[in-house]
């Protein structure tokens, strides 16, 4: 039974059996691949920003009418799921929010990366069911968990405030081996993971917020949560995405 992130001195605490551990850091792992940069980072910062705007310095890519930048048309074949988690910044304009992207994006691959391997490293290192963090680990281990949620809600079809209400009404009737049913619980057990560490990265009281899950899933029903390419089958689902 997994207990909620507290905070512990300078630490933020909680506890995830070795099922809830393994899933989750599947999990993460899975959003980390989709999210993995096209230009991974040389250890420069000038160097990364300027690979971040699908520009080269190099002397072979100055000739005239080489642009350095990635053809617009990998965006064909462009994973829905990436615009949940790097959203436009003007949907008004395509032109406008395509030349963002083209600026930034990579370099928000690399940051939302970074979070994802920090938290898949702090879930490794547990002690135990014990999964501590410190000051630099906490906020990394937060956006992790909010980028796995995205992935989730995307993947079951949660874009909106009806969506996500319309698919909790339809567990209702769900059949107890669909797999749907496992990722509605796993995206549950997320949202209220997540829940617990901003309370303790705030310092306020829990409140209404449960210090105990215990919404158990079978060991079995979750075999093909831990080695899937996606994580269509993932997750769980309490309140908005």
């Amino acid at each position: 039974m997994a207990r909620a992130f507290l905070r512990e001195d300078d630490r933020y605490v909680a506890l995830l059996d070795p099922t809830e551990r393994t899933v989750l850091r599947g999990l993460m792992e899975q959003t980390r691949t989709l999210l993995s940069p096209e230009v991974e980072s040389t250890g420069d910062a000038f160097d990364d920003l300027v690979a971040s705007m699908g520009v080269s310095l190099g002397a072979a890519d100055q000739a005239p009418g080489h642009t350095g930048a990635r053809a617009d048309s990998t965006l064909a074949d462009r994973d829905p799921a990436l615009d949940r988690l790097l959203p436009t910044a003007h949907r008004g304009d395509d032109e406008i929010a395509a030349e963002f992207r083209r600026l930034t994006e990579e370099g928000l691959r690399q940051r939302k990366s970074g979070n994802l391997d920090v938290a898949v490293g702090a879930l490794s290192a547990a002690t135990g069911s014990r999964i501590a963090l410190d000051a630099r680990e906490a906020p990394a281990f937060l956006m992790a968990l909010t980028d796995v949620r995205l992935l989730l809600g995307e993947r079951m079809g949660m874009r909106t405030e009806e969506d996500a209400e319309a698919l909790h009404a339809a567990m209702d009737d769900i059949d107890d081996d669909d797999p749907l049913g496992y990722a509605m619980a796993w995206y549950d057990f997320l949202t209220w993971l997540q829940e617990t560490l901003t309370h303790a990265l705030m310092g306020t009281d829990l409140g209404e917020v449960e210090t105990a899950y215990d919404d158990e899933v079978d060991d079995d029903d979750l075999d093909d949560l831990d080695d899937g390419d996606d994580v269509d089958d993932e997750g769980t689902g309490r309140g908005a995405v």
